[in-house]
């Protein structure tokens, strides 16, 4: 996507995000339920690009055992099979707004992996998970979110579902990443690990790795 596409982009989603959290929730429920009126829409199953972006967010995800991960944003479950074939003993969750999505993952996803995470339908500015997980992972859906408060407001649940010592990767087009990390950057309850920027793409992606310290910390506030 061009500079220029992605400028459009950015401003359609901006507008649903002036409404209420509700109500942009619904509005982006119909969109994304269109948009996966046929399978793999984005063609993450086959598209070098998003192969190649998964596997550098895998590779810099640190080596270590992990109980339980969860997938934000995971659309039709490509990635999210793939992280549970490279972490088998976990617990995989996949989440996103669209119901079709999930639902599509859950028979099988496009990926053709034998491994099955669970999925749910959860919408990440308004609905909350009771679980912590060792490991979140967000990559390319924040922009979706709109005006900043929605972004930060979103940072803030993604945060608080990490256990302690659990590894959060957001990862985003560089360098509108810079923008949309911030929140998670000064969050007092997070630790910022490292920040990986992939040129090699025409499109460069920032990965950035961030930790729920184990000792007690100050959490951040989150307002509904």
């Amino acid at each position: 996507m061009s500079t220029f596409l992605d400028s459009c982009h950015r401003r359609l989603f901006a507008l649903p995000s002036r409404s209420s959290p509700a109500k942009q929730g619904r509005l982006l429920r119909l969109w994304f339920e269109w948009w996966h009126r046929r399978p793999d829409p984005w063609g993450l199953a086959v598209d070098n690009y998003e192969q190649h972006h998964y596997s550098t967010m895998l590779d810099h995800l640190p080596e270590q055992p992990y109980r339980r991960m969860l997938d934000v944003g995971c659309s039709e479950g490509v990635f999210t099979d793939q992280l549970a074939a490279r972490h088998p003993q976990a617990e995989v969750v996949g989440v996103d707004i669209s119901q079709r999505a999930t639902d599509r993952a859950r028979a099988g996803g496009v990926s053709g992996s034998g491994k099955r995470p669970r999925y749910l339908r959860l919408d990440v500015v308004s609905d909350d998970l009771d679980d912590r997980y060792d490991v979140v992972i967000c990559a390319e859906m924040l922009y979706y979110l709109g005006r900043p408060e929605r972004v930060r407001q979103s940072c803030r649940r993604l945060s608080r579902l990490l256990a302690p010592g659990g590894v959060l990767v957001v990862a985003h087009p560089w360098s509108e990443a810079r923008q949309l990390h911030a929140d998670l950057d000064g969050n007092p309850a997070l630790r910022h690990l490292h920040e990986h920027v992939d040129r090699t793409s025409w499109r460069p992606l920032a990965v950035t790795l961030y930790e729920r310290p184990t000792a007690p910390v100050v959490d951040a506030v989150m307002h509904p």
